[in-house]
């Protein structure tokens, strides 16, 4: 052995060997193609108690409805339009101070275009209130609302009955000046369906008095009466801009 030589010879592999390469690894993955459509984002989760009401489909800013149960007791009937003697005590009281907003609004709208967020906040809680213990009285719905108003222009939930409204951006200046004509033509025609209401109403107390159920049909009209009525007295307060169209829907 020459005294040149290195002892022990280098392995195969041998860091120390400056010709030896890295350990072979696994083949690289080739490039994944970009897609053609980026995916669709996920929904936004929907908060918690927030209002998930049937619309009536009608596309118009005021929606108003009540879930009906299944059956009805047939003691409600008879007591629950006596029961509602408080509700509508209070809601009495509440229509004067809604009245006299409106008034305010309505000068306040026609040189404006709006009417103020707190009138209109406490004049849909009126209504709000008002078509909840006119649901009672009508033993549309089993539960006793509540006497808290409730404001704002979306209902909060939290009840079988609902009253909410998309805010305008705007109202019209020339409509708000000739409401009180305008509104003409919606009471002629919620006249004579107030007769045939009235009508339904007594064929409803006997019909659900024996049956414990609210005929499908019954229900959709006398439901749909008060919406249209509702419609027109939230569009005289100023609570929408475009104009009531004459349907129960």
């Amino acid at each position: 052995m020459s005294s040149g030589e290195a002892w022990p010879p280098p392995s195969e592999g041998d860091p120390g060997d400056a010709n030896a390469g890295p350990p072979p690894g696994p083949p690289p993955t080739p490039a994944q193609p970009p897609p053609m459509y980026a995916p669709p984002p996920a929904p936004a989760p929907v908060p918690v108690g927030a209002p998930q009401w049937p619309r009536s489909g009608s596309g118009y800013p005021v929606d108003v409805g009540v879930a009906v149960p299944d059956r009805i007791a047939r003691w409600r009937p008879i007591v629950q339009w006596i029961l509602a003697f408080p509700l509508f005590i209070v809601a009495y009281v509440l229509g004067i101070v809604a009245e006299v907003c409106a008034i305010i609004g309505w000068f306040v709208a026609l040189f404006t275009g709006r009417l103020p967020d707190g009138l209109g906040s406490l004049i849909a809680g009126y209504f709000r209130y008002y078509w909840r213990a006119v649901s009672y009285s009508w033993f549309l719905r089993d539960k006793y609302p509540p006497f808290g108003l409730a404001m704002g222009y979306q209902d909060p939930g939290g009840d079988a009955a609902w009253f909410d409204v998309q805010r305008p951006e705007r109202l019209s200046r020339l409509a708000v000046l000739f409401r009180i004509i305008l509104v003409i033509p919606q009471l002629i025609v919620l006249f004579f369906l107030g007769i045939v209401l009235y009508i339904a109403g007594i064929i409803a107390f006997f019909v659900v008095l024996f049956t414990a159920r609210w005929p499908s049909g019954l229900k959709d009209f006398v439901i749909g009466v008060n919406r249209w009525y509702l419609r027109v007295d939230a569009w005289f307060y100023l609570l929408a801009d475009a104009y009531p169209p004459f349907s129960l829907n």
